[in-house]
């Protein structure tokens, strides 16, 4: 028996419960996604900035967006109606390994194919410069967009994971950093997350100024990660509605249904789920001091990474224990390009590693203090993306019982390890 196996035998994990929380599942059904998508576009504002033999640029990101295949088949049929022609454009700073075939392969990854979108994906790391901020910044684009007659920029508003802002994830960050390559990325994270509210609609004012923009399609999700609403603005609107959508966007937006617990053991991370593997809103652990929120988690362990990250584990340093599953699964050139392009490096630190998960949730409980050891407080998630059913220890069942939220699916058990120790 290894030391380590040795030194956490005797740790006891508690038996779990399963339980549903219910939020607001108002959404948009995939079926009647095409029809909305044309009628926030046939604005006469929006579609009389398009026309016969044009090329338009559509923005795709590198998160796992709802729909995000079918939102970008709906924008460009809507643009073929248009009689112009419309590619896409992968549009995500430095991730895909800051390579025009990573960028390209995240965005396959998510569906958004050549085949299924009837159009072609156009990704180069080249960039152009469309102007200076009033500092003397420069600010870039991607020069195939740049060079088109007419950009969408498609992107979903949510709260950030490393700042607090009037504009966060959304259109804004999207040209400023998305349309920016690694380049405009590296330029606007150089002084750190403390100046993204100021930095973000500064560069993306001047895009907007300068850059061929006829408009940012804005989807909102649910607590359930289904589409809730999908807006398109003006270049105007950008700057005047986006705030507004914002907020929308964290009033819908799920989360733990409990202050705090002794450790949270999340099953799988990945860049398709957060920028941050696993979303600091859930989890309450951010990479930067400029933002909060998430549950009190005093140990969290995450045990494997999903697939469509591509081995991107950017993240990983916001647990304090992983496995080696996880661990030999990261592909550092996919990862490090994002912390050497914004400048933020804790969020890729190692944790602890060990050989399986039964021993990862021992070592969370075991280095907790001032726990009830005998009883500790477990949450287990799926993903920070899921969080209608997740499992807690019978020590929260009580407090659970008390919240109209919550429903107890069914009766304690202990978790099912396989011949591993793994749970799955």
């Amino acid at each position: 028996m290894s030391m380590i196996r040795e030194l956490l035998q005797s740790t006891q994990i508690p038996e779990m419960v399963k339980i549903r929380q219910l939020f607001d599942d108002t959404h948009i059904s995939p079926e009647t996604i095409p029809a909305v998508v044309e009628e926030q576009l046939a604005r006469p504002e929006i579609s009389s900035r398009i026309g016969p033999g044009m090329e338009i640029a559509i923005t795709v990101g590198s998160r796992g967006v709802a729909n995000v295949g079918l939102i970008t088949k709906s924008v460009a049929d809507f643009v073929k109606k248009r009689g112009a022609t419309p590619f896409v454009v992968p549009a995500m700073g430095s991730h895909g390994g800051a390579t025009a075939k990573g960028q390209r392969e995240v965005i396959e990854g998510y569906g958004v194919t050549e085949e299924f979108i009837g159009c072609e994906i156009r990704s180069s790391m080249e960039t152009v410069c469309v102007g200076n901020t009033e500092t003397g910044m420069p600010v870039y684009v991607d020069k195939n967009a740049f060079g088109a007659d007419g950009i969408i920029v498609c992107g979903r508003i949510k709260p950030h994971t490393g700042f607090r802002g009037p504009y966060e994830s959304g259109i804004m960050k999207m040209m400023t950093i998305g349309l920016g390559k690694q380049k405009g990325a590296e330029t606007v994270h150089a002084d750190g997350f403390g100046k993204f509210c100021e930095y973000i609609p500064m560069f993306g004012k001047i895009i907007l100024r300068n850059a061929p923009v006829i408009c940012g399609l804005a989807m909102i999700e649910n607590a359930y990660d289904r589409t809730r609403e999908i807006v398109a603005l003006t270049p105007d609107e950008v700057i005047s509605e986006e705030p507004k959508l914002l907020l929308r966007a964290k009033a819908y937006m799920p989360r733990i249904l409990f202050d705090s617990c002794d450790a949270l053991i999340v099953d799988r991370m990945g860049k398709e789920i957060s920028g941050d593997g696993m979303d600091p809103n859930i989890t309450g652990r951010f990479p930067t001091p400029f933002a909060d929120g998430g549950i009190n988690a005093q140990r969290v362990a995450v045990l494997d990474l999903s697939e469509a990250s591509h081995g991107n584990a950017c993240g990983i340093g916001l647990a304090d224990v992983t496995t080696r599953r996880l661990f030999s699964k990261m592909d550092f050139d996919m990862t490090y390009p994002n912390a050497i392009t914004n400048t933020v490096t804790d969020e890729m630190k190692i944790p602890m590693v060990m050989e399986s998960d039964e021993l990862a949730i021992k070592l969370c409980i075991k280095s907790c203090n001032f726990i009830d050891k005998a009883n500790p407080r477990i949450v287990h998630i799926r993903t920070t993306m899921d969080m209608e059913e997740i499992e807690i220890s019978a020590a929260m069942v009580e407090e659970a019982a008390k919240n109209p939220n919550i429903s107890i699916l069914g009766e304690s058990a202990p978790m099912a390890f396989n011949e591993k120790g793994n749970l799955f």
